[in-house]
This record gives structure tokens, C-alpha cells and sequence, in this order.
């Protein structure tokens, strides 16, 4: 397990326990701010290259919460981007030295942080790392530039600091919590952070003052290699690609049954958004169950046990090709094939078009948790944490990338748009991933679990449920959230 103890000679520390041990953990604030000159001493201007929602989310932070420092902030966009008016419009403009092209950023930057598309990041990495101004020190968000590097046999520069910050939420997320923030400190979304390479000794401080000014709330260590696996696995099982299988199967199944697609819709994804996910973020997982009666226990349980094997393994599956390399030359290979041209949309389904209607009803009833679809859905989630534990990521790691994520970030955008249309407006990558694995878990669940929920629920399986550690390692991480849910407009 990845090593999480650590120092610092500028943010004060806390211990949080976890199952088998402690972590060292940053709790943050806007109480923090002032401290923030002092964790980028050597730092006068921070770069931030692409204007992708975490671009824009990052660049408005950074540069609020340095407002009154000396410390400037300059984004950097390629010749003829389209992002170019609306980061003028956000205040970022060639006229005050805070906009400029990419690489004559990059070469006036002291803190280089790289938040353009992986496709682009793959493709154009040399020529930034050619125009690094010297001792510069390169920000990631995301660890796939390190898995293309070691697909293609290149490393990062030497003489360079190598540093992570990775926001465990979207670039919308991040931005409207640090906003609601203003009013209660420590809203935001939690950050991990990783120093792949620290030539002068000040990279943890560097990343921690980087996570601060984000707003996140906590901060937990991690490696690059394994924020990385974590990261590319999430967004194709529990954070997208799996919780789009699911509602579809669902849906399929809820129709099968005699619903009409309203209830059919409100039965599956309504219910995994709204009230699964809100009773998850606040209470934990156990509390999905033990809010049921006993006749909604018996169908939770039921389809928990029938669904946790089929899922277990096509994470497991997804977890191997992702650290073979396999998964990153899948997306390399999509992206090249399609070029410029737009992927087709997958929100063509029956479901979707009863959502809008499912939305208007909103109000009307307090729509109470479907027993099976919550089986599924935590039997899903339980599944990428058993996968997570035994690959030996840090339990810090395994509730942000599993479970607060999903509730706290991406599951109230599902819920105020939905989960197609999600899955059409992510990244890239995360794109190209969810497509590819959620047809996977809707085939399983529909060939293998839904008929094996017809029988007896397994008692090993609800007991190990139960007694899990991740309950402990959620309530721990719990007593760090801020008491504010995201505002989804």
C-alpha cells in the first residue's frame, strides 16, 4: 500500500485513522490562504495551459485565492483556440500579461500546470517540454501523461519537479464548491496529491498550497501511478461507465416488469441520482440497507450478492488493462481514428426521453430508494472498492475514487441533467472508456445477475458487506466533509 505519511514545513498536518493504520491528511480552508506565499516561495507566475472545464475551474481558483500575492496567475491557449473569448470573459486577457499562446506561457512560467486534453497532451508534450523555462515545475491533474511516456519509452525532463494535483470531482464541481465556499470555509472538492519528481526539496509544499488554493477540503497523498490507475479505472466503472449500464439494464428490466418509462426511469436512474446518492454522501453505504423495511432488505439483498461477482470481475478486467497499458492504447488509437470529427451521442436510448418529465415531477413526492436498483448500484461500488483495497491503494484513495466522487461530484449532474448526457459532455477519455464498459456491465448484469437475483440472497457475501472496513475509512473521511451538498443549477 502506497505510503501516505508526510510533512510540511508551511500547512499544518492531521492524522486520520483508516482501517489498519493512519493516514496524514490536509485539512483545508480559506484560513489557510495566507500561507499560501509562503508553500509557492519561488513561484511569480503560475501557468496554466488548456481552458477544458478543469482549465477554467483551476485558473479562476488559483487566481482568487492569490488575489493580493505577488504570485500571477497566466493561461495558456494554443494559436486559434476557440477557448480564447471565454477566458477573456473570465477576466484572463493578453492586455494584462494572463493570456497568451501556450508555449510562450510555458516558457514564463514557474509552475506549469497541464490541463489540456490527453489527445493533445500525448501529442504535443515534447514541444512543451522543450520551451519549460529552466527549474520550472510541471503540474499534472491526471497521471495519463505518465502512462504514455512509459508506452512510448520517454520520461519527464530532467532537472524538473514533477508534481500532482488531482480535484476527485469535475471542473464544474470544483469551481461552484469553491464558490459556495466563500460563505462556508472549507467547501470544495477533496484533492490528492503525488510529487513524481522533487530536484530542491519543495514539491510537497508546492502541491499542498496548490490543493489549498483549489479549496479542497482534504488532501491525501498518493503516487502518480497509482492516481492514475485509479483515476482511468473510476471513470469506466462507478463514476460513469458502470453507472450507465446500470440504469440502462435497469431501465430495460423496470419495463420488462410493466412500468411505464416515467416510473421506470424514476425506479433506476432517478433513484441511483437522487436518493441513493444522497443517502451515501450523508449517512454511508450501510445506510442505503438499513433504511429499508424488511421486505426491501430481502429484494436489496438479493440483488447485492447476485450483482457483486459479475461486477468484481469486469472491474478487475478493466483494473489489468489499464495497468498493461492496454486501455491508454485504446484511446490513443480512438482519438487518432476519429481525428476531429464529433463522436455520435449514446443519449438516442427509450430511457432518456421520459426525463424530462420525470424532472417537472419533481417536488411533487419524496421518491424513496428502490430496493434493487440500491443493491445494484452499492453491489457496483463495493465491487471497485474490493478491487482498489486488494491492488493495495490507500484507503484516502479508494472512498475518494469509489464513493465520494460519485455521490459529492458527478451523481448531482447526473441528477440535474442525466447520466447519458453526462457521458456525452466528459472528456475524451473518460468518453471513449464509458462507452466502451458500460455495454459491458449492462450485458452482465442483464445475462447474469438479474436472473441470479431470483434466488436466495448469499449470507457470506451480506455479512462481508456488513463488517467491510470501507464503513470505517467513510466515516473517517465524513468528519472532513464541509456541511454544504453542491448546488446544481
Amino acid at each position: 500500500m502506497t505510503s501516505t505519511a508526510y510533512t510540511s514545513r508551511v500547512f499544518p498536518l492531521e492524522t486520520m485513522h483508516v482501517p489498519g493504520g493512519t493516514e496524514t491528511i490536509l485539512r483545508g480552508g480559506r484560513h489557510l490562504f495566507p500561507l499560501l506565499p509562503q508553500a509557492f516561495a519561488g513561484v511569480g507566475r503560475i501557468g496554466v495551459i488548456g481552458w477544458g472545464p478543469q482549465g477554467r475551474a483551476q485558473a479562476l481558483n488559483l487566481r482568487d485565492s492569490l488575489a493580493g500575492t505577488d504570485i500571477q496567475v497566466a493561461v495558456g491557449l494554443r494559436p486559434g483556440s476557440a477557448s480564447a473569448a471565454d477566458a477573456r470573459a473570465h477576466g484572463f486577457t493578453e492586455e494584462n500579461g494572463t493570456l497568451g499562446d501556450w508555449l510562450a506561457v510555458t516558457a514564463e512560467s514557474d509552475l506549469l500546470i497541464l490541463l489540456i486534453a490527453d489527445a493533445a497532451l500525448a501529442a504535443h508534450h515534447q514541444q512543451i517540454f522543450a520551451a519549460l523555462k529552466p527549474g520550472a515545475v510541471i503540474g499534472l491533474s491526471h497521471g495519463f501523461l505518465l502512462g504514455h511516456l512509459r508506452e512510448t519509452g520517454g520520461e519527464f525532463p530532467s532537472g524538473h519537479g514533477v508534481i500532482a494535483v488531482c480535484p476527485k470531482g469535475m471542473g464544474d464541481s470544483v469551481r461552484r464548491l469553491y464558490q459556495q465556499g466563500e460563505q462556508i470555509n472549507g467547501a470544495g472538492i477533496n484533492s490528492s496529491y503525488a510529487v513524481h519528481a522533487d530536484p530542491d526539496g519543495r514539491a510537497v509544499d508546492l502541491a499542498l498550497g496548490w490543493s489549498v488554493a483549489l479549496g479542497s477540503p482534504y488532501t491525501f497523498r498518493t503516487t502518480l501511478d497509482s492516481e492514475y490507475h485509479s483515476d482511468i479505472v473510476g471513470e469506466r466503472a462507478i463514476l460513469l461507465g458502470a453507472v450507465h449500464g446500470i440504469v440502462e439494464s435497469l431501465y430495460t428490466r423496470a419495463r420488462l416488469d410493466g412500468h411505464s418509462p416515467v416510473s421506470a426511469y424514476e425506479k433506476t436512474c432517478e433513484n441511483i441520482t437522487g436518493p441513493i446518492a444522497r443517502t451515501i454522501s450523508h449517512s454511508g453505504l450501510r445506510a442505503v440497507r438499513e433504511g429499508l423495511d424488511p421486505a426491501g432488505r430481502d429484494v436489496f439483498d438479493r440483488a447485492y450478492t447476485a450483482t457483486y461477482a459479475p461486477a468484481r470481475e469486469i472491474v478487475a478486467e478493466i483494473y489489468d488493462e489499464v495497468a498493461d497499458g492496454t486501455e491508454l492504447r485504446s484511446v490513443i488509437l480512438a482519438e487518432r481514428r476519429l481525428g476531429s470529427r464529433p463522436m455520435s451521442e449514446i443519449g438516442g436510448s427509450p430511457m432518456w426521453s421520459a426525463g424530462d418529465e420525470v424532472h417537472a415531477r419533481r417536488g411533487e413526492r419524496d421518491l424513496p430508494v428502490d430496493p434493487f436498483t440500491a443493491g445494484v448500484f452499492v453491489a457496483t461500488m463495493t465491487a471497485q472498492i474490493d478491487e482498489f483495497a486488494e491492488r493495495g491503494h490507500p484507503w484516502s484513495e479508494i472512498v475518494n475514487e469509489s464513493v465520494i466522487e460519485a455521490v459529492d461530484s458527478l451523481l448531482p449532474y447526473m441528477h440535474a441533467r442525466n447520466v447519458a448526457h453526462m457521458v456525452d459532455n466528459c472528456s475524451r477519455t473518460a468518453r471513449l472508456g464509458a462507452r466502451r464498459w458500460g455495454p459491458r456491465f449492462q450485458s452482465a448484469y442483464e445475462q447474469i445477475a438479474y436472473p441470479a437475483a431470483e434466488r436466495p440472497a448469499d449470507e457470506a457475501l451480506l455479512t462481508a458487506f456488513d463488517t467491510h472496513p470501507v464503513h470505517e475509512a467513510l466515516a473517517a473521511a465524513a468528519k472532513l466533509r464541509p456541511s454544504v451538498d453542491i448546488s446544481v443549477s
